[in-house]
């Protein structure tokens, strides 16, 4: 029996999370399979949740601890399954005061809080072809980035919520986020 794309992606509490994920210095053809991977990953697991978007990934959601990360190019069409790679990303400038906004996680299973982030960044990477870029993402986007290049370091977006009994949230069959027991999420804390 094989296994779904989806099935690839750990969740907490599964501590291959809290690795750091180490640089890529060739673009191999196993790395590329790597994103192959992802991006099925990503598809596979949006295709099981009717009200949810698969936006962004990092290597080490599907237990590879290299610093990959997968972001959607347009967010608000579920039929573009389209991405850009950002190998090796770092956030170089982080600009703005703290915002607080809802996050969810492809691998924190049916659980959204509310996570400061900064409005705007500076990041730069290696494309999957080995070439410099260089972003300025502001809003979603800086959001994003943000939570996907915190996973290459071992975080996960519930690391930065502090008021966690009333932080947390679940969607409801409508797809509305509704509050969460803060008992039934305990287990994802360090």
């Amino acid at each position: 029996m094989t296994t779904a794309p989806k099935d690839k992606i750990i969740i907490l509490p599964d501590d291959g999370l809290r690795r750091k994920s180490q640089r890529i210095s060739q673009i191999t053809p196993e790395v590329k399979k790597i994103i192959d991977d992802m991006k099925a990953a990503t598809l596979d697991w949006e295709a099981s949740r009717p009200h949810e978007v698969g936006v962004a990934l990092a290597a080490i959601q599907i237990d590879q601890s290299l610093r990959i990360i997968i972001v959607r190019n347009n967010f608000d069409n579920k039929d573009d399954k389209s991405f850009s790679v950002f190998i090796n990303p770092e956030i170089v400038k982080k600009e703005g005061v703290l915002e607080e906004d809802f996050e969810g996680c492809l691998s924190v299973k049916d659980v959204y809080g509310k996570v400061p982030r900064y409005p705007k960044i500076r990041l730069r990477a290696l494309d999957e072809e080995g070439r410099p870029i260089r972003v300025r993402a502001g809003g979603f986007l800086a959001r994003v980035l943000q939570h996907e290049v915190d996973h290459l370091q071992g975080m996960v977006f519930v690391d930065h919520i502090e008021n966690k009994p009333e932080a947390f949230y679940k969607l409801n069959n409508e797809g509305k986020l509704v509050p969460y027991e803060y008992d039934k999420v305990a287990y994802l804390f360090r």
